[in-house]
């Protein structure tokens, strides 16, 4: 595992020159790669897109869902059904029946669940559950340095506009950091700053 320190840029001639910086005291264009980290749910790591298989949010909602979608369904079909029998009508306007209940027996049953975590958070007296910190959209600047030089790496980076500094310990191979992950939140080393 090497040593990498890592700061965000607003544009890539911000981290150009940070780069020159950096080459001036001694650096290699083999120890700097530079990237750009799109905004979180861009990274489209699935076919259709986004992040993640599941949002972590929606945890339980399939559950809620079928069992949303056979309540009601069956509740409508019934209905209809007596409907239907009183006015000697088609069966179809049963299955159609069914068919609209289940669908919002679906949805219903589906929100009721996730609902319902959000509720059980949000409880008073309760510690508020937060999401992870997450990288924020820019341009990456890495650079694998020595223990010894780290401090002055920081500061370099620091001196020439670089945000979110932090630290990491990954695969440099080829002068890149080959196992960054845009969806592990950043470790700083520095107070995380406010500009976006």
């Amino acid at each position: 595992m090497s040593l990498i320190v890592a700061a965000r840029f607003q544009t890539f001639d911000e981290a150009t020159l940070a780069a020159r910086r950096l080459f001036a005291e001694g650096y290699t264009e083999e120890d700097v790669h530079t990237f750009y980290v799109s905004i979180a749910g861009e990274h489209g790591r699935y076919p259709l897109g986004g992040d993640r298989l599941a949002d972590p949010d929606a945890k339980g909602g399939h559950f809620g869902a079928v069992a949303g979608a056979s309540l009601l369904g069956l509740v409508f079909a019934l209905l209809a059904g007596l409907i239907a029998a009183r006015l000697a009508a088609s069966i179809f306007i049963t299955i159609a029946a069914a068919g609209v209940g289940a669908y919002i027996g679906a949805l219903m049953g589906a929100m009721w669940v996730v609902g319902r975590k959000k509720r059980v958070r949000t409880a008073p007296g309760a510690p508020a559950a937060s999401h992870p910190p997450v990288r924020q959209a820019g341009v990456m600047l890495a650079l694998h340095v020595d223990l010894g030089r780290e401090a002055q790496a920081r500061q370099i980076l620091r001196a020439a506009g670089g945000t979110d500094i932090e630290r990491a310990n990954g695969r440099w191979q080829d002068g890149k950091w080959q196992d960054f992950d845009p969806l592990d939140p950043p470790r700083p080393v520095e107070a995380p700053t406010t500009a976006q």
